[in-house]
């Protein structure tokens, strides 16, 4: 099994030979777990300057010996079998891991996600894992894993997250910065005469200048609600989304439940329709002895 592990990881480095080099390792369903467990530690800790690990759809239930990856910042364990056993993260000492993806896994109880806030993380998804349908399950999560901004990625407030944090402090200094605007503080404010016009250090400044400012400030305010309005329409859709999956799921569910019924109601009527057959057999068997 090792072997066939050691060739996957061959693959997946696509010709690259130096193992401290690597920053990005992607092996989702490369390799299918034995009994679920994950590979020999020694596999993934010769990459001791991983930051980006993804071993999705391989069939791991157990996250015993968990290779220690110190410099890693990304795990994405999605569309797994993982229950429970989050503390072998812990003692993996994953100290830079920010972000961990366990979504469509088998978590069902807030309190089997405890040991992550031993950890520093940013972002979870826990999408269709069973532990989203509990009561107060994102206030509950937060309240849990203090360090959490995202969860689901969305924040705890349900705004979706932003491709990346700098974006929001670009849209905050634009904010705190409002070029155009008009207003000149300190002693360099223009005067206001009597006669409509105002004074300043560069001469004198028309009405029209400042209702032109006004329209430039009232264009900004509209565009600024246009903005928020895209926001909440791309959260609902993220949303929808969502639910959908999950009506999605519990379909499929409900689907293969009807599929096994209707297999055990039709091999009963086979069995009965045999026993028939049996004993037809027997009473004409029993009538021609009798003739």
């Amino acid at each position: 099994m090792d072997e066939i592990w050691e060739r996957a990881v061959e693959t997946a480095l696509d010709g690259q030979t130096d193992h401290a080099a690597a920053r990005t390792l992607t092996l989702d369903g490369a390799v299918k777990c034995v009994q679920g467990r994950l590979p020999p530690p020694s596999i993934l800790e010769r990459f001791e300057n991983l930051q980006h690990l993804s071993i999705a759809n391989i069939g791991v239930s157990s996250l015993e010996q968990f290779p220690r990856l110190r410099n890693l910042q990304k795990l994405i364990l999605s569309d797994n079998r993982i229950a429970g056993g989050l503390e072998f993260l812990v003692e993996a000492g994953l100290e830079s891991l920010r972000d961990l993806d366990l979504s469509n896994n088998r978590i069902q109880y807030i309190e089997d996600l405890a040991p992550l806030a031993q950890l520093k993380l940013v972002s979870l998804d826990l999408y269709e894992c069973p532990v989203t349908r509990v009561k107060d399950y994102r206030s509950r999560v937060f309240a849990l894993i203090k360090s959490l901004k995202y969860l689901d990625k969305m924040d705890a407030e349900e705004n979706e997250r932003p491709e990346s944090d700098e974006e929001e402090e670009d849209e905050e200094d634009d904010d705190e910065y409002d070029p155009g605007s008009g207003e000149i503080d300190g002693e360099d404010r223009p005067y206001r005469m009597e006669n409509g016009h105002s004074e300043g250090g560069e001469g004198i400044v028309d009405e029209d200048e400042y209702e032109e400012s006004d329209a430039d400030e009232e264009e900004k305010t509209m565009q600024k609600k246009k903005k928020k309005s895209k926001k909440s329409k791309t959260t609902m859709n993220f949303k929808c989304c969502h639910h959908l999956r999950n009506i999605r799921e519990r379909g499929t569910t409900i689907w293969r439940m009807i599929t096994m019924m209707v297999k055990k109601i039709t091999m009963m009527k086979m069995m009965m329709l045999s026993s028939l057959q049996r004993h037809q057999r027997s009473i004409v068997s029993l009538l021609q002895f009798r003739g």
